[in-house]
């Protein structure tokens, strides 16, 4: 999603702007989106939540799929109007982005100057005249950090279900557009043994509010074949045209 990102200064920044997102353009090639714990219950009303694996960190991590193929996202219209009613937390705070710094549990306020969001001469400024980090820059910190804590409470679910072997991978065969697609790469919590859990382990997922994500995860996997019916829509004007 970033392509150049940086740490925000003033010596760099003093002058730049920021636009308001108007439309979703920038994510019309990202095909998965992270998304967080608390964005589970909304999230999967609309689109699939699978979790990868990141062999080099040792850790899974959740996403939502928005297309069946890697640089499709089907639900940015070709206009770039985001056609659902709920955008993840990680696109909605494009294009900022929180990054460690030297000091454990210390980070610093990044931005990607790629994109089309950041001006010179509109948009709301970065700094103000004294060159002091404006209300908008505020408002991104305390954003960023309140995710920050969503995002560490995610890494704890996911390193959970991993030490428990709750993980499967995903092999589900659909039927797309008269040809039969595999839809591999990804996990799912594994039914089967969440059901086999102990009592105590249970209770265990209860108290540390894991439960309703879980739920949310294994619900929002019949989404796919909502992707199925938007990549067939898309797929039918291209048809009728050729």
């Amino acid at each position: 999603m970033f392509e150049q990102l940086v740490p925000v200064n003033k010596a760099r920044h003093a002058t730049k702007k920021i636009k308001q997102i108007e439309g979703f353009g920038f994510a019309s090639q990202f095909h998965i989106a992270s998304v967080m714990v608390h964005e589970f219950a909304r999230a999967s009303a609309i689109y699939p939540v699978v979790f990868l694996e990141d062999k080099e960190k040792d850790e899974f991590r959740p996403v939502v799929l928005m297309g069946l193929d890697a640089g499709e996202n089907l639900f940015v219209s070709t206009t770039g109007k985001w056609e659902a009613s709920y955008v993840p937390a990680i696109i909605r705070r494009y294009p900022f982005a929180l990054a460690s710094t030297d000091q454990e549990g210390q980070f610093t306020v990044c931005i990607d100057e790629a994109s089309d969001l950041i001006s010179d001469a509109e948009g709301v400024a970065l700094f103000d005249e004294k060159g002091e980090p404006s209300e908008a820059i505020e408002n991104v910190k305390r954003y960023l950090g309140e995710l920050q804590q969503m995002e560490a409470f995610t890494r704890e679910f996911c390193k959970y279900f991993a030490e428990h072997n709750l993980f499967t991978p995903l092999n589900m065969r659909v039927q797309q557009a008269d040809q039969a697609k595999n839809i591999t790469g990804c996990y799912v919590v594994n039914e089967e043994r969440l059901n086999n859990l102990s009592n105590e382990r249970f209770l265990e997922m209860r108290e540390k509010r894991y439960l309703p994500a879980v739920y949310a995860h294994l619900v929002s996997l019949g989404q796919i074949e909502r992707l199925m019916m938007l990549k067939d829509e898309r797929l039918t004007p291209a048809a009728n045209q050729s």
